[in-house]
């Protein structure tokens, strides 16, 4: 079937016991022992599995091709656990454009650990090829890109790493299992922060891994989720299955909307760039029209005058909403360098736009006022 009939019905089947077509929850911390001391439903503890957090777990492997979903706390807590399926003394490649709290992490919290890391820049096979050493055990890839909307070639990037040994992981949080599938192009293993597409709402929080193939990696990682604990509460996988259902509807109109905005801000004087991959003049839009049928729902762009006038810019919508995160129905914009600090490298006149569900007229005309 077609994904987005998948991603209506995966995880949703009427329940058996009373036919409520709606999932129920199960808030159980403990489930019960047959008399010989098994548990025959398959649950023991909600640390180790509950019913919605599987129901979660499969509908997500499912929609990405793969064969095993692993649900988080959230999408650092993901990210984590596949950081922590490595050894000290191991090398990992990682993107100079990514998501900031995933650059930190590395740098503060597994290069003292003992992981071995560089960073290069992922759309640059040269590059690539040339970072690759003899203890490279996986490359982390992040597509499209934070907050410079940079896309990279997953299968070009795959045969390079597989080439010597690794493992390819990569963040699709921001093309979602409808618009880009890694698996399908190379990759081993997929990470979502549910928190953004996939719940859909601005009001709950996940992470969740999928792996092309069950085995070492699938298992290692399981193990990691039960003994570390970091695991979604069975409300969150409820509510992001229940997002799941509406996301293909969503991303048609994030996804329109945003290619409407970002051809409106690429004609304005005020604008020195738009960062968007379905920009005939984006670097990333020949590889993006292979990889993906649509090319999201994030833009960023670059205002003259730097700091001051990408302030002034944000200051004065209002449609816009001046937040951190993505995905959620309304839309959001903010000033990535000042939320990032004095080690962010997104210029100083950026803004990262998220765009929501409104109708694109009301979006520009508030942008066309901003901008003067």
């Amino acid at each position: 079937m077609h994904p987005d009939t998948l991603a209506v019905h995966l995880g949703s089947a009427p329940d058996p016991v009373t036919g409520a077509v709606a999932s129920p929850l199960y808030l159980s911390t403990t489930f019960e022992r047959s008399a010989d001391g098994s548990y025959p439903q398959g649950f023991s503890y909600i640390r180790e599995s509950n019913p919605n957090r599987r129901a979660l777990e499969q509908a997500m492997a499912t929609l990405e091709g793969g064969a095993a979903g692993i649900a988080f706390s959230s999408g650092m807590a993901a990210i984590s656990a596949l950081f922590l399926s490595l050894k000290p003394g191991d090398h990992l490649l990682a993107p100079l454009d990514a998501y900031y709290g995933t650059s930190k992490l590395l740098r503060e919290q597994f290069v003292p650990w003992g992981l071995q890391v560089s960073f290069v820049d992922m759309t640059d096979l040269a590059a690539v090829r040339a970072a690759l050493r003899d203890n490279t055990r996986m490359v982390w890839l992040e597509t499209p890109s934070n907050p410079l909307i940079a896309v990279c070639d997953i299968a070009a990037v795959a045969t390079l790493a597989h080439a010597a040994g690794a493992v390819v992981a990569c963040d699709n949080t921001w093309a979602t299992p409808l618009l880009q599938r890694p698996l399908a192009h190379g990759a081993d293993v997929v990470m979502h922060a549910t928190t953004k597409y996939i719940g859909g709402h601005s009001d709950s929080m996940g992470g969740l891994l999928v792996v092309k193939e069950a085995g070492d990696t699938s298992n290692r990682l399981r193990a990691i989720q039960g003994s570390h604990g970091a695991v979604p509460a069975p409300f969150d996988c409820w509510l992001a299955l229940r997002g799941l259902r509406s996301m293909p509807a969503r991303m048609r109109t994030h996804t329109a909307n945003a290619l409407i905005l970002a051809r409106f801000l690429e004609s304005h004087q005020r604008v020195e760039r738009v960062h968007y991959p379905g920009l005939l003049r984006d670097p990333g839009y020949e590889i993006a029209l292979r990889q993906m049928p649509a090319f999201g729902g994030m833009l960023s762009f670059v205002v003259r005058g730097g700091r001051a006038g990408a302030f002034e810019v944000a200051n004065r919508l209002k449609l816009f909403t001046r937040a951190t995160s993505l995905g959620g129905p309304e839309s959001l914009i903010e000033h990535r360098a000042s939320v990032e600090g004095p080690t962010s490298r997104a210029p100083e006149g950026l803004l990262r736009v998220s765009v929501g569900l409104e109708h694109p007229d009301d979006l520009t005309a508030d942008l066309l006022s901003a901008l003067g």
